[in-house]
């Protein structure tokens, strides 16, 4: 799928990144990130345009989180299994998603797209929880400037070396990945304990 993702990259530019970030942020089988450090270096060598290829990933991204957004507030609860069950998310993926959206809510939307697994079930879960789509699209589409921008910024600098530099990361991103689920929950509930009401009873 990468080597015909990228292909359509070279071939159609803008249209074919749009196209298939949308797919993508939905939930497609599709190298997000890989396209967007490839377009980057695209920049860089002069083949795409800055700001047509910025706003095409702004775009699609952002198409195809609002698509997870209604089939959320269309089917509700039960969007998130059928999602799990489409996508191969294991259950306890959909577990931590609720939690994490529970504890920091509206910033799941905005940071999500840098956890894979997670910035295809954000929007689900938010709209299945009937957040307000003002809301909604202030924070996700902020990420979605956000994401593009930071993968196209690092494709641009990498330039031709991207192939080699960029499965050097993935190859660690687990690990990476990991870490920042740690963090991410232990604010979680950090905040939420701050929350809560203190102890009246307590003497």
């Amino acid at each position: 799928m990468t080597q015909t993702a990228l292909a359509w990259l070279s071939q159609y530019g803008g249209v074919a990144l749009f196209l298939l970030l949308f797919a993508g942020i939905f939930g497609l089988p599709v190298p997000d990130e890989t396209l967007l450090v490839a377009s980057g270096a695209l920049i860089a060598k002069g083949t795409l345009e800055p700001l047509p290829t910025l706003l095409a990933a702004m775009l699609g991204s952002s198409a195809g989180i609002t698509l997870s957004f209604i089939v959320g507030r269309a089917i509700g609860p039960p969007a998130l299994r059928m999602a799990g069950r489409l996508f191969h998310v294991p259950e306890t993926a959909l577990i931590r998603v609720r939690r994490w959206f529970a504890h920091l809510g509206k910033w799941t939307l905005t940071f999500g797209y840098f956890v894979p697994g997670v910035r295809h079930l954000t929007a689900i879960v938010a709209g299945a929880s009937a957040l307000g789509y003002a809301t909604f699209a202030a924070f996700a589409y902020a990420g979605a400037a956000l994401w593009s921008a930071t993968f196209l910024a690092i494709g641009y600098g990498i330039g031709d070396r991207w192939p080699l530099i960029f499965a050097a990361v993935r190859r660690h991103a687990a690990v990476a990945v990991a870490i920042l689920l740690v963090v991410l929950t232990a604010t979680g509930v950090a905040w939420w304990r701050s929350r809560r009401p203190h102890d009246s009873t307590a003497s």
